[in-house]
C-alpha cells in the first residue's frame, strides 16, 4: 500500500479542541466529520443531565420536607411517640425483671441471713434494698413502716446494701453483727434507731447509739469485721448486681422491681394490684 492509498484511508475528525483519527478500508469514504456547534449541545446535554437530581432524590427531599412540616404543625405528637417508647421499654424492663426475680427468688426471698418482719405468713412481701447513709431510703423509712402496720398482711425483708462510701459499709457491718450476735429484736431496733440518726456513721458514734437501747456494743464491735458479716454484705452486693440494682431504695414485691423511692399510696396501689 503507498502513501496515497494510505491518506485515503484516514479521516480526520475536529470536534472543539479534540483530535481523532480513524482508520477506513480504502474502498470507504472516512466519515463525515460531526459539526463543532452540534458536539458543544451535545456536551452540555450530557453535563446537565449528570448534574440533575436523580428521581429518588427528589422524593426524599420532598418526603423529608412534608415530615418537618407535619412535626412543627403538630409538635405533640413528638411527645405521644416518646411516651410510646417508654412504655414499650417499661413493659420489656418488667418482663426482664420478672426472670430474673424467678431466677433468684431463693436469695431474694429465703437466703437464711436477711431480717423479716411484719406478717411472716403474709400474702404480699416486700423485699428493701437500703443503705443507711441513702437519704430517699430515710424518707421511704416511716411510709413502708406505716405500709406494713397499717396492712397487717404484709412480709418485709430488708437486705443490707451499701453502696454510698466507706461509712455506709460500716453502718451495715454494724447492723448485721448486731443481728448475728444479739438476735432480730436488737437489730430492728438499732436499725429503727440507725434510719433516724443524723450524725456521722461511725464506729464510736454507733457504739454510743446501741448503748441508748441497751445492747452489748462491744460484742457487736468485736464482730463487725468478721467473715460472716463479711459474706452477707458481698451476698446482698452480688444480689444486687444480678438484679440489675444500682441504687438505693430499690424495692421487690412480688415480681416487680422498684428501683427508686415509691411514695405509701404508690406501694399501696401496687400491693391491691399485686393481690388482684
Amino acid at each position: 500500500m503507498n502513501r496515497t492509498a494510505i491518506l485515503t484511508g484516514v479521516g480526520v475528525i475536529v470536534a472543539g479542541a479534540a483530535l481523532t483519527w480513524v482508520i477506513a478500508p480504502d474502498d470507504e469514504a472516512p466519515p463525515p466529520a460531526q459539526p463543532a456547534a452540534e458536539t458543544s449541545q451535545s456536551l452540555d446535554a450530557e453535563t446537565s443531565q449528570a448534574d440533575a437530581p436523580e428521581i429518588g432524590q427528589l422524593d426524599d427531599e420532598a418526603f423529608g420536607a412534608r415530615v418537618r412540616n407535619y412535626l412543627l404543625t403538630n409538635p405533640e405528637v413528638i411527645f405521644e411517640a416518646a411516651a410510646i417508647m417508654e412504655q414499650r421499654q417499661q413493659e420489656l424492663q418488667s418482663a426482664n425483671d420478672g426472670d430474673l426475680i424467678e431466677q433468684h427468688a431463693d436469695a431474694i426471698f429465703d437466703d437464711g441471713h436477711s431480717w423479716a418482719g411484719g406478717n411472716l405468713d403474709g400474702d404480699v412481701t416486700i423485699v428493701e434494698f437500703m443503705d443507711y447513709r441513702c437519704g430517699y431510703c430515710r424518707r421511704a423509712f416511716p411510709e413502708v413502716e406505716e405500709l406494713i402496720a397499717s396492712d397487717g398482711n404484709i412480709r418485709i425483708i430488708i437486705k443490707e446494701f451499701p453502696i454510698l462510701g466507706e461509712q455506709s459499709t460500716i453502718a451495715a457491718q454494724f447492723a448485721i453483727a448486731t443481728q448475728q450476735k444479739l438476735g432480730d429484736d436488737a437489730y430492728k431496733a438499732l436499725h429503727n434507731a440507725m434510719m433516724t440518726y443524723k450524725g456521722d456513721m461511725a464506729v464510736p458514734a454507733l457504739t454510743r447509739l446501741a448503748e441508748t437501747l441497751d445492747l452489748d456494743a462491744a460484742a457487736i464491735v468485736d464482730h463487725m469485721d468478721s467473715d460472716e458479716v463479711s459474706k452477707v454484705i458481698a451476698d446482698n452486693r452480688a444480689l444486687g448486681q444480678a438484679l440489675q440494682i444500682s441504687g438505693t431504695p430499690s424495692f421487690i414485691m412480688q415480681d416487680q422491681v422498684l428501683r427508686g423511692y415509691v411514695p405509701l399510696e404508690g406501694m399501696q396501689d401496687i400491693v391491691e394490684d399485686i393481690r388482684g
